[in-house]
Order: structure tokens, then C-alpha cells, then sequence
């Protein structure tokens, strides 16, 4: 099995809810997705994307991703897909850094491996552990009330995990907190997360003002140091996403005693195949995780369906479920929430078809 061409799609993806805020004022109303397809020379094709949370979260932005894939592709052509290891080099040799541009041609090779293997992406990847997996929704920022009104809709589809968005004016964020907190029975998980919105006195002063609640604080400052600074001042449990890049960072983060859970996002380490070095180092150390993607549509929802369901559940905090947040499907058989909770499917591969309606013509097209 050769790859001999690569076609990148281009695809809208507007918000269901209209927009989608969070800390220090940002915004998205319709996201910017990247669509990969890997053509073979046996016939078979596989499928990866890419969605970066607007340009202005993450070092990472769509137009980036599509020019960076057309660094790689003269690389890529020729190459066994099912060889991961060695696309994995062969990308990080050509491109240094950049490992969002990588995650959806890792995601397709996984795809592919799997089609040619006759095995789902989960299978390979350990197995699943238990029927399905269970879902957080995130709580677009707003006004305390209107986020609570937000809360009680998700509620009533299943869901019982939330993770607010706030980063915003500490009495605000004081008062956002709360008022979901008393929302909540024992049996549903709140978290309050920043998105790195927050200073270090206004994160101490928040944390200690909600300290006698049960809510987790994620990433609450830019830096490392100073969320390690906000960790050290609050007994609240902590949560590490946007500082949580590699396996050095879960490392440190780990031997500083720096967080008791991680987000783990694909594209921001490089792809299925760093994410899962990521996720097993993080089951060897017993730290729960979030498996989930900075955003997507049903090929993303796909692939962290795969890694999520293939990930212990004592070690499963949470995931998420893409595809319900967004009003265009650019693939068929992704998984689809029930009751607030998603199953990765048995299909060989990811288990999507593309929706050529949905992605229309490429872009580009990359030809050994």
C-alpha cells in the first residue's frame, strides 16, 4: 500500500448555538475545518481533519494547517500510510514544529491502517473498555443566569459533565461558578475553565472564593508557572489543557505535581499517534483525562471516540462529542450522542465516509 495522492478539502462548520465564546473576550461563530484524504494505490482511502479553535487559542489557524500539508505532501507521496512510525518521522523531519498541521494526516494513516487490517482505530489502539463513553459540554460564556439556563438544557439530553467558560471579570466568574454549583447534584461534575484568561491574583481570589464548592479549576493562567503558582494556592482539584503539548510537558507537569488531570487534545500534540504515547504514559501514572481535539466536526468526533473508548474508564474524565456542536456533517458514520454519552464504532478504520456534498471540489491536490 502506496500513497500516491493527497486531496485537502476545505470546510465550514457554523455553530448550532450561533457562537462560541470564551475568556478575554474571543469568539467563534463558524469554525474553519481541514479535510484530508488519503488516496492509495490499492483503491482505499483515509480520512483525517483538522480544526483549530479560530486563530487566536491554540498557534494554530486553518489557512496555516492547508499550507502546511502542502509542505509535507511532496514527502507523504509514496510512502506506506500503515507505516506510521515512519510517516511520523518523515513529517517531523520535513516540518519542524507546527504539530496540528500533522494531526490529520496521522489521523487518515490511522484510518488506513485499520481498512487494511480490517480492524477499527479502537481495536488497535487496546481495545474498548466498557460500552461507551461519557461526555462533557462545554458552556459557552455568558451571563451567569443565561449559562445556567444553558446548563439545565444540556441537562435534560444527558449530559452530566460541564465545563464553563470563564476567563472573564473575577466577580462575574465568582458568580458564573456558583450559581452552576447549585445547579448540580453529587452524581454531575462541574468545571470552571479559564482557557488561560485569568491573572494570578484574580485566579487565586476566584479559587479561594469558590474554594468550599465541588468544581474542578482548569487552566487558569497563560503560563505554566503561573498556573503551578494558582495550584499551589488552592486545594480545589486542577486541570492542565493548553501547557499540556507533549510528553515533556506531562512529565514535568507531573513531577511538579503541577495538575491531577489533563486535557488531551489531538491536534495539539501532533496526531492519534503522539496522543496515544501521551495517553498511555498518563494511564502508567494514573492521571485521568479528557480526550478531546481544540474543535471539529464528524472526523474528529470519530477519532476521539476511537482514542477515548480505548482509554481505561477509571482514567476517562471526560470527552467530547464534536459533531453536536456544529450544522454541517462532512462525514457519515461518526458517533452520535445518546444521552450524553458516545460509542467509537466497530468499522475498520475511523468508520466515517466523507459527505462530498458538504466538502464539494479540493482545494488542492497533492500527486506522487
Amino acid at each position: 500500500m502506496k500513497i500516491v495522492a493527497i486531496k485537502v478539502y476545505q470546510v465550514d462548520l457554523p455553530l448550532v448555538e450561533g457562537r462560541y465564546s470564551w475568556s478575554e473576550g474571543k469568539f467563534v461563530e463558524v469554525f474553519d475545518s481541514t479535510v484530508v484524504e488519503l488516496l492509495c494505490d490499492d483503491g482505499q482511502a483515509g480520512y483525517g481533519e483538522i480544526c483549530p479553535l479560530g486563530p487566536f487559542y491554540l498557534p494554530a489557524f486553518g489557512a496555516g494547517a492547508r499550507a502546511g500539508i502542502g509542505e509535507l505532501a511532496p514527502t507523504l507521496t509514496g510512502e506506506d500510510p500503515t507505516a506510521i512510525a515512519r510517516i511520523n518521522q518523515r513529517m517531523d523531519q520535513a516540518l519542524l514544529g507546527h504539530p496540528y498541521v500533522k494531526s490529520a494526516i496521522d489521523m487518515a494513516c490511522w484510518d488506513l491502517f485499520g481498512k487494511a487490517t480490517g480492524r477499527s482505530v479502537c481495536a488497535l489502539m487496546g481495545g474498548k473498555f466498557g460500552d461507551s463513553v461519557a461526555l462533557y459540554r462545554a458552556i459557552s460564556q455568558a451571563s451567569s443566569d443565561a449559562m445556567a439556563e444553558n446548563i439545565a438544557a444540556y441537562r435534560s439530553e444527558g449530559y452530566a459533565k460541564f465545563q464553563l467558560k470563564v476567563g472573564g471579570d473575577p466577580q462575574d466568574d465568582i458568580d458564573r461558578i456558583k450559581k452552576a454549583a447549585a445547579l448540580l447534584s453529587k452524581d454531575e461534575l462541574l468545571v470552571a475553565d479559564a482557557n488561560t484568561g485569568w491573572r494570578v491574583d484574580d485566579a487565586v481570589r476566584i479559587a479561594n472564593a469558590v474554594r468550599d464548592l465541588d468544581v474542578y479549576i482548569e487552566q487558569p493562567c497563560k503560563t505554566y508557572e503561573h498556573c503551578l503558582t494558582v495550584r499551589r494556592g488552592t486545594t480545589l482539584p486542577f486541570i492542565l489543557d493548553e501547557n499540556i503539548t507533549d510528553l515533556e510537558a506531562l512529565m514535568r507537569g507531573h513531577q511538579d505535581g503541577a495538575m491531577d488531570v489533563i486535557n488531551l487534545k489531538i491536534s495539539k500534540v501532533g496526531g492519534l499517534t503522539k496522543a496515544r504515547q501521551i495517553r498511555d504514559l498518563c494511564v502508567s501514572l494514573n492521571i485521568p483525562m479528557t480526550i478531546e481535539d481544540s474543535w471539529g466536526g464528524d472526523i474528529t468526533t470519530a477519532a476521539i471516540a476511537h482514542l477515548a473508548h480505548s482509554t481505561p474508564e477509571t482514567l476517562r474524565f471526560s470527552a467530547t462529542d464534536f459533531n453536536s456542536y456544529v450544522t454541517v456533517q462532512n462525514a457519515f458514520g461518526a458517533p452520535r450522542r445518546e444521552a450524553g454519552r458516545m460509542a467509537a464504532s466497530d468499522a475498520p478504520g475511523l468508520g466515517v465516509t466523507l459527505n462530498m456534498d458538504a466538502l464539494g471540489q479540493p482545494v488542492s491536490e497533492y500527486v506522487a
